[in-house]
């Protein structure tokens, strides 16, 4: 938390509740404990993890100055083990900072994977499932943003036939199918195909993950899309 917003907004030390309890998860016939890095998990609910995002978001917005973080102090307390109260699978665009749109966050807070365009590959799917079963992160959120690159690549791939060298081509095939779903909605092309590009790798996640798929079942676990808008600094969560 910013030493310079602690009067503004929800603090840290009013959402994180940190329990002694860890993660225990069912994955198919076998049952076992998630630990936190031999430390505690928080104890914060899918919920409030949401609400402490939202808040923070609000905080940047409304009070965008730049903060003074103690991070000495931080980085003390994380350095035996972490508990981060939420997962964010975000764009690698350098203008779409998690920790700072969201309020200011230091080290320990919040679990990122980030890679043009937010998506799931193996790793970044290895990532989040450890985030949640074994750090025991109670909420996943997948960040778009406005005026994406990555997307929009996609988009003139669909649109125009366009043609990228090396990995990019294959990065952003799986961009298209919610490029082609949106390509006659009125509004902004890009931006719609972000939403729903988001859209669909957080339903996705749901599904195609029985480790996130269990932890869902027992209310332990939320997962959400979301858009950054690069002008204003809101993000937008996406039904």
């Amino acid at each position: 938390m910013c030493i310079d917003c602690k009067g503004e907004g929800v603090g840290r030390r009013d959402f994180l509740k940190v329990g002694a309890g860890l993660v225990a998860i069912g994955f198919g016939a076998a049952s076992w404990s998630a630990r936190a890095a031999e430390g505690v998990a928080t104890t914060l609910l899918p919920d409030e993890a949401l609400a402490a995002l939202k808040s923070g978001n609000e905080r940047y917005v409304s009070h965008p100055e730049l903060c003074s973080i103690d991070l000495a102090a931080q980085r003390s307390a994380v350095a035996a083990h972490q508990a981060p109260w939420a997962t964010v699978i975000s764009c690698a665009d350098s203008r779409v900072p998690p920790e700072l749109i969201f309020g200011g966050h230091g080290v320990g807070e919040l679990f990122v994977a980030r890679n043009a365009g937010n998506l799931v590959d193996t790793a970044t799917l290895g990532t989040v499932e450890y985030g949640a079963a074994v750090l025991g992160s109670p909420l996943i959120v997948v960040l778009a943003h406005t005026s994406c690159g990555a997307v929009k690549a996609a988009c003139d791939v669909v649109a125009k036939n366009a043609t990228y060298p090396g990995a990019i081509g294959p990065m952003i095939e799986p961009i298209l199918p919610a490029a082609i779903a949106v390509r006659s909605e009125a509004g902004d092309f890009v931006d719609n195909t972000a939403k729903e590009s988001a859209r669909r790798t957080a339903r996705r996640l749901a599904v195609s993950s029985k480790l996130l798929a269990s932890l869902i079942g027992t209310g332990k676990l939320k997962i959400v899309a979301a858009i950054y808008d690069l002008g204003t600094g809101v993000v937008t969560y996406i039904d």
